[in-house]
């Protein structure tokens, strides 16, 4: 692939996510359910593995520091600290790093965003799976078909299909940003 071919490949992916409507909605309920979480006293925990990890954490940085707006922090969680991840997959496996967590902090009002390129990440599965048992409201970025995600997910968002994961998270990103700017225009602190 070409440096420019990249670019063109970026811009369809794009396009034919702009061209389904429907993620529109999506994004914007999301939105709202992790604003209703914001207002019942809940906090939002994000997870995923590699770039979705840097993803997660870009997510909850921005919530917790401002966006585009000064404003106060807005609770966020990237689960992402080293000591719990290396303990846990240690003692109980890899696929429990991200359950763990949210067995040990997450409650009812709590919103989980899980972040796959495939939607079959076994760990995130296992979040998800976690945050469902503690009433928790699950938004999950996809690519691909959904993968096993898409059954546990209140609000799935999935990208336009690609074998590369980059075009999937390419997506994401942008979808990161456009719930961090719903939230900072219209969640009132």
């Amino acid at each position: 692939m070409t440096i420019k071919s990249n670019f063109t490949d970026a811009l369809n992916t794009l396009n034919e996510f702009i061209e389904n409507k429907d993620n529109f909605d999506k994004i914007k309920t999301g939105a709202e359910i992790m604003i209703s979480s914001l207002e019942q006293g809940g906090k939002i925990f994000a997870c995923g593995n590699g770039g979705s990890m840097c993803d997660a954490m870009h997510f909850a940085e921005e919530l917790t520091g401002c966006f585009k707006e000064k404003r106060k922090a807005i609770p966020a969680i990237a689960i992402n600290d080293p000591s719990h991840i290396t303990c846990t997959a240690n003692d109980f496996g890899f696929e429990y790093i991200f359950s763990r967590y949210i067995e040990a902090l997450g409650k009812k009002n709590d919103v989980l965003l899980a972040i796959s390129t495939s939607g079959n990440s076994p760990n995130i599965i296992e979040a998800a799976k976690t945050a469902k048992e503690k009433n928790m409201k699950i938004i999950a970025l996809t690519g691909k078909d959904g993968g096993k995600l898409k059954d546990y997910c209140d609000v799935e968002i999935r990208a336009p299909y690609s074998k590369y994961s980059d075009r999937i998270q390419e997506i994401h990103i942008k979808v990161i940003h456009c719930l961090i700017d719903f939230i900072e225009n219209n969640y009132k602190i």
